[in-house]
């Protein structure tokens, strides 16, 4: 537990951000579904963003990636970038709540460093926030967790944070932009809203700290693109369910003959 002193320093990194209840979000319950992320929001069964991104995307940089490293590495380096990220998304979201929070682990206090930084440059254009940590959805398409809705620079503007293990290039993350822009989508749906921009909070561990803003026609053009990679989601779960019932008959089929036999 941290103390009173600790709680008052940890506050004053940043200026105090005012909470708005504005929109009113409900809570979706996350759920893992042989490998996918699935959300429950109200009763429906909805793919998350991520999970839509993940089937859709070229695998081969990735795959090229573990060749390189080694399976063993690679699952060592992707365990420790996620707890990290877990861990700084925790101080994020407690300092914008105004909750007291703490993680002595050296991972820990390595993503407390991280949250700072954001907090310091990231943050200061915030006025006010709507929403942290809240589920978004498009009822009967999909639904995801988006870190934070707010007001930034007097644009009410989604936002998400990023660890990162090093720097990034705008041509490597088109799938962070194609996240913001199924959430504006998604929060303009449900909210009667008018989300006009999207801002990437990105800090790696040895604290440098990058910004990626997508507003106007360029935000426009990223929903479109989601929505091509959402069609592409329900083809291939239509294939995989095809090929499952085919399989189901054929089984089938062949019981009946071993009977006749």
């Amino acid at each position: 537990m941290m103390s009173d002193e600790d709680i008052k320093e940890y506050h004053n990194i940043g200026k105090a951000i005012k909470h708005s209840d504005k929109y009113s979000y409900v809570k979706g319950t996350q759920i893992e579904d042989h490998g996918s992320r699935i959300y429950d929001v109200n009763g429906s069964r909805l793919p998350s963003v991520t999970t839509v991104l993940g089937r859709t995307k070229d695998q081969k940089f990735l795959k090229d990636w573990i060749a390189k490293k080694g399976e063993a590495e690679a699952e060592r380096i992707k365990n420790v970038s996620s707890s990290r990220g877990t861990a700084m998304h925790k101080f994020l979201e407690n300092h914008i709540t105004g909750v007291g929070y703490d993680d002595l682990t050296a991972l820990g206090q390595e993503a407390k460093a991280m949250a700072k930084k954001v907090i310091e440059i990231g943050l200061a254009p915030v006025e006010e926030y709507f929403g942290s940590e809240v589920t978004l959805y498009y009822p009967g398409l999909y639904a995801g967790s988006t870190d934070l809705v707010c007001s930034h620079n007097g644009v009410e503007t989604v936002v998400d944070f990023k660890q990162a293990n090093r720097p990034k290039k705008k041509e490597w993350i088109e799938d962070y932009y194609l996240q913001i822009a199924a959430y504006a989508m998604a929060h303009d749906y449900v909210h009667n809203s008018k989300i006009q921009k999207g801002v990437i909070m990105v800090c790696t561990p040895d604290l440098y700290y990058q910004e990626f803003v997508v507003e106007g026609a360029e935000l426009r053009q990223y929903k479109h693109k989601f929505l091509k990679r959402l069609d592409m989601y329900h083809d291939l779960i239509f294939d995989e369910k095809e090929k499952y019932n085919l399989q189901k008959e054929d089984e089938e089929y062949l019981k009946e003959l071993q009977k006749k036999l």
